[in-house]
């Protein structure tokens, strides 16, 4: 299976000692490149590299990352979108290019910052933080009523949908479901919760579904900083988390009007912000 891989341990029980083959999921870097400018002016930029797992969504985990980063704002804003290729012989599928169209204006202090994004943390740091104040509204959807049972039956869909971490046990999911559309349910995982989260977001800007500003996000992790960074990008209202919060993701999740709910269990939760919204 893509993302999958297979290693040979020394299995110890309680009562046995035995060589078997273990499933492990694979971490490899993935490459973003930036190409933008007029005709006459192109430029290419190096703008991240994360640890991710190659599960088939590169291109949606390249588009997440530019829009919940303010780069983009739209999917017209993208002229193509592809691995990049070595001396012209063989497509590198560690590395993804994105093109904008020439009439795109580039800021490049978001561009220049051209962090490393590890597996287990997104970007993080005071830049980070003053940035999402810029281009990240407040939610006011205060009207949106969700009933508490719904949410924790989001819970069993994690568990149900997450096909890598049956095999592996190693990875996060994202799963992103429409109070207004019962057919709209996106599920990615990944290594790491952030490019789980950026693939899920990716597929809904291909879709051109944006704003999300009737859906719920549910995360098989904990809660933190970028997580709701990003879903206040994408203006999702309500953020489910199986772990704890940060205090920073609770700060954030009150300050941008998001319902924000840690330790999501079959029999209840915690709600640490905009409580009003869940019945």
């Amino acid at each position: 299976m893509y993302g999958i891989k297979s290693f040979e341990i020394k299995k110890i029980g309680a009562k046995s000692v035995g060589k078997i083959p273990d499933l492990v999921v694979i971490e490899e870097p993935l490459e973003m490149r930036l190409g933008f400018g007029s005709a006459e002016d192109r430029q290419q930029k190096s703008i991240s590299v994360t640890m991710r797992t190659p599960t088939g969504h590169d291109f949606e985990l390249a588009l997440g990352f530019l829009f919940t980063e303010g780069i983009v704002a739209k999917l017209d804003d993208i002229l193509s979108i592809r691995y990049c290729v070595d001396a012209g012989r063989q497509a590198q599928e560690n590395i993804v290019r994105v093109e904008l169209k020439p009439s795109i204006e580039v800021d490049l202090s978001k561009v220049e910052r051209n962090f490393y994004a590890t597996s287990s943390c997104g970007v993080c740091g005071k830049a980070s933080i003053e940035s999402i104040q810029q281009y990240c509204k407040i939610l006011t959807n205060d009207d949106l009523k969700v009933p508490a049972t719904y949410i924790q039956s989001l819970l069993n869909i994690l568990k149900e949908k997450q096909v890598f971490f049956k095999h592996t046990g190693g990875l996060h999911a994202a799963l992103l479901v429409s109070l207004s559309n019962a057919k709209l349910g996106i599920l990615r995982e990944d290594i790491g919760r952030h490019n789980a989260l950026d693939k899920v977001i990716g597929s809904a800007f291909q879709a051109n579904l944006l704003p999300l500003k009737d859906s719920i996000l549910a995360m098989s992790s904990r809660a933190s900083f970028e997580i709701i960074q990003k879903a206040a990008s994408a203006h999702i209202p309500i953020v489910a988390c199986v772990g704890a919060p940060s205090s920073l993701a609770i700060e954030t999740a009150r300050d941008f009007g998001i319902t924000l709910i840690g330790f999501l269990r079959n029999d209840g939760f915690n709600v640490y912000s905009h409580d009003n919204r869940i019945e």
